[in-house]
């Protein structure tokens, strides 16, 4: 419990490291630039595509003709545009979102190893390879459970239980791997896993839950559609930032807690030891004869 606590608050305070911090606004940076490139490139021929769609559907005629009655033609000019930035968002956001999970987990996993750890030996237990195998492992037993587990979100207390297990499941197995991968050896990694499966699955539910707050402001942003353009970036730099928050805590768990198993004894440095005594009893043994 020491070291659950003792690695929380050493991750709340690097969330306000500078490092920390500028990766956790890159994805608002990299959705702006990757907005500017395709509007750029791209813009007009996406309007004439949708307004070519929307002009062979003969319910779209038929709104069109309502609104030009209800004195809304302007708003005919601006449904073309909008479609074309409600479909391209999602896109943005996830390709945003993965390229920076990709560039955080090793930054941060070098953040706290150069300034807490700077002695501790790597022994490069793991691979890109092996990480990603790991990763999609994971990834699909994840989505399995639940879809199996669906119709039990219809018992009410389930539905605040199953999702956040699952996807804490999935988090405790990818980043007990990525932060172990460079430092520990696989006999390290699987004794580590085993011995801290619950703290370490914790963790996992507990940034489950976190990461769970940015749908309160996606919702909001259905909600209230004239807030959408400021809620939107808010969650993402809000859900990038419980990614961060997560990373550091199993960083800081995981490798303190390598640190730990390597101090411990091993048994061939305890024999060695136990010997003299077992002479001496021996020898008081067979005086005593």
């Amino acid at each position: 419990m020491n070291l659950l606590l003792d690695s929380f608050w050493r991750a709340v305070a690097y969330c306000l490291h500078p490092r920390v911090i500028a990766l956790s606004v890159l994805p608002l940076v990299l959705m702006v630039a990757a907005a500017m490139g395709l509007g750029y490139f791209f813009w007009d021929n996406a309007l004439d595509a949708v307004r070519e769609v929307l002009s062979s559907w003969g319910l779209t005629a038929t709104l069109m003709g309502w609104l030009d009655s209800a004195g809304l033609s302007g708003l005919k000019s601006a449904i073309a545009p909008l479609i074309v930035v409600f479909l391209v968002t999602p896109v943005i956001v996830v390709v945003s979102l993965m390229a920076v999970a990709l560039l955080m987990s090793p930054s941060i996993l070098s953040l706290v190893a150069e300034r807490r750890f700077a002695s501790l030996e790597k022994k490069h237990g793991g691979s890109v390879i092996g990480g990603l195998f790991a990763s999609l492992w994971a990834t699909l037993a994840a989505l399995l459970a639940t879809l199996v587990s669906i119709p039990l979100w219809f018992v009410p207390p389930l539905v605040l239980v199953l999702p956040p297990l699952i996807w804490g499941w999935l988090t405790y197995r990818v980043m007990s791997y990525d932060m172990l991968a460079e430092h520990a050896s696989a006999d390290e990694r699987r004794t580590l896993l085993r011995e801290h499966r619950l703290p370490l699955l914790g963790i996992g539910v507990l940034t489950g839950y976190l990461g769970a707050a940015p749908s309160l402001l996606w919702a909001s942003g259905v909600l209230f559609v004239a807030m959408a353009p400021m809620l939107v970036p808010v969650a993402i730099w809000i859900y990038t930032l419980v990614f961060a928050f997560s990373a550091l805590w199993f960083a800081h768990y995981l490798l303190a807690a390598l640190e730990m198993l390597r101090a411990q004894p091993a048994p061939s440095d305890i024999a060695p030891a136990s010997l003299p005594g077992a002479i001496d009893s021996g020898a008081a043994d067979a005086r005593s004869l």
